[in-house]
C-alpha cells in the first residue's frame, strides 16, 4: 500500500480532503488518509471531537502498523475546523459520515455543493440513503455518490462504490480509483438498491439468526460458533456462489442446481416467521450480556483487529504463493 500521495498520482490528486462527522466511521476514514498521508480536516460539532478522534487513532495505530501503513505522529496533518463552509473550502475530497436523516443529508450537501471547489469528489458513508436521494436539493449532483465503507473503515477492504442517477461516470470512477489506492476493494454497484449489498445479505442473515435463538434452536454464543467455524471461514475465502459452483462438483452450478434445486422451491418460499418487537430484542440484548458484558469492549475490538489483519495477510500470502498478487 502506497504511504505517500506522491506515489500514487490519484491520491496526489485528492490529497486535501474532509471528514464531516467523526464519529466511528468518520474517525476510522480519517485514521486511513492520514496514513496514507493526506491532509484531513474533520467538521464534527461534538464538544470533544478532538479528543475523540486523537484517540482513535491511538487505536487504529496496531493494525495500521500491522497492514504495513505509517502509524505515528498521523496528527501533524490533521486539524479541526468546526465551521462547515470552511472545512470543505480547500477540499479535493469530502466523506461525509453524519447521520442517516434524508433531510440533514439533502441540506448538507446544498451547503457543501456552494462553498466546496468545483473540482471536489463528494462522498457519503451512508448505508442506507441513496446518492439520488441525498442530492435532491443540489444544483449539480454529477459528483455526488456513496462510498460506504464497513466498520472499522483502516481495516476492513471493502467498499461499496453505489453512483446516484446524476453522478458523473469520470466521478464514479474517479472515487473506485481513490478507494482501490488506499487498498480498498471498491465495486461498483451497478444500479441504486436500499441496503446496497452487504447489508441486504446481513439483515437476512440476522433475521434468520434471530429466529434461531428465539425458538430455542441455539443461543448466540452458539450460533456464532457455527458460522466462525463453518461459513464464515469460507465466506472469507470464496462467497456464497462460487463455494456453491464448487458445491456442484466437476460440473459447477449445473450439477448444483441438478442436485438441490428441487429442495428450493419450498425453502425459498418457507421464510421463517419471525417479525421484529420489542420483546425480540430484549431477548438478545439479555443474552448479549450474559455473554459478552464481561469483556471490556476495547478487548473485544483489539481481538477483531488482530484476527482480521492475521486473516488478511494468510489470504495475501496465500494468493501470492499461487501468482495471483
Amino acid at each position: 500500500m502506497p504511504a505517500h500521495p506522491g506515489n500514487t498520482p490519484i491520491l496526489a490528486r485528492y490529497r486535501n480532503t474532509c471528514v464531516i462527522g467523526a464519529g466511528v466511521i468518520g474517525a476510522s476514514w480519517a485514521a486511513l488518509f492520514l496514513a496514507h498521508g493526506l491532509n484531513v480536516v474533520i467538521n464534527d460539532p461534538a464538544p470533544d471531537i478532538e479528543g475523540t478522534v486523537l484517540g482513535m487513532l491511538r487505536k487504529a495505530a496496531p493494525a495500521l502498523k500491522d497492514l504495513g501503513l505509517p502509524h505515528e505522529g498521523l496528527e501533524k496533518n490533521l486539524r479541526f475546523e468546526p465551521d462547515l463552509e470552511k472545512a470543505v473550502a480547500g477540499a479535493d475530497l469530502v466523506q461525509e459520515n453524519g447521520p442517516e436523516r434524508t433531510e440533514w443529508k439533502q441540506d448538507l450537501w446544498a451547503r457543501i455543493e456552494k462553498a466546496a471547489p468545483k473540482h471536489a469528489l463528494l462522498l457519503s458513508s451512508s448505508s442506507a440513503r441513496p446518492a439520488t436521494l441525498q442530492a435532491k436539493k443540489m444544483q449539480d449532483p454529477s459528483r455526488l455518490l456513496v462510498g460506504h465503507p464497513f466498520n472499522p473503515p483502516h481495516l476492513i477492504p471493502l467498499v461499496e462504490v453505489v453512483p446516484g442517477e446524476k453522478t458523473d461516470p469520470q466521478a464514479t470512477a474517479d472515487a473506485a480509483a481513490f478507494y482501490k489506492a488506499l487498498g480498498k476493494v471498491a465495486p461498483v454497484l451497478r444500479k441504486e438498491i436500499g441496503g446496497f449489498v452487504v447489508n441486504r445479505l446481513q439483515r437476512a442473515i440476522f433475521r434468520e439468526a434471530c429466529f434461531l435463538v428465539k425458538e430455542g434452536v441455539v443461543t448466540i454464543e452458539e450460533l456464532d460458533d457455527c458460522v466462525t467455524n463453518s461459513v464464515g471461514l469460507r465466506w472469507a475465502v470464496n462467497g456464497p456462489f462460487s463455494s456453491f459452483y464448487m458445491g456442484g462438483g466437476p460440473t459447477g452450478f449445473r450439477g448444483y442446481f441438478k442436485q438441490f434445486g428441487p429442495g428450493f422451491v419450498k425453502s425459498w418460499a418457507d421464510h421463517s416467521p419471525i417479525e421484529y418487537s420489542d420483546e425480540i430484542a430484549q431477548l438478545i440484548i439479555d443474552q448479549g450480556d450474559k455473554a459478552y458484558a464481561d469483556t471490556p469492549m476495547e478487548q473485544m475490538e483489539n481481538l477483531r483487529d488482530q484476527t482480521q489483519v492475521a486473516l488478511l495477510h494468510a489470504k495475501a500470502a496465500v494468493k501470492k504463493a499461487n501468482g495471483q498478487g
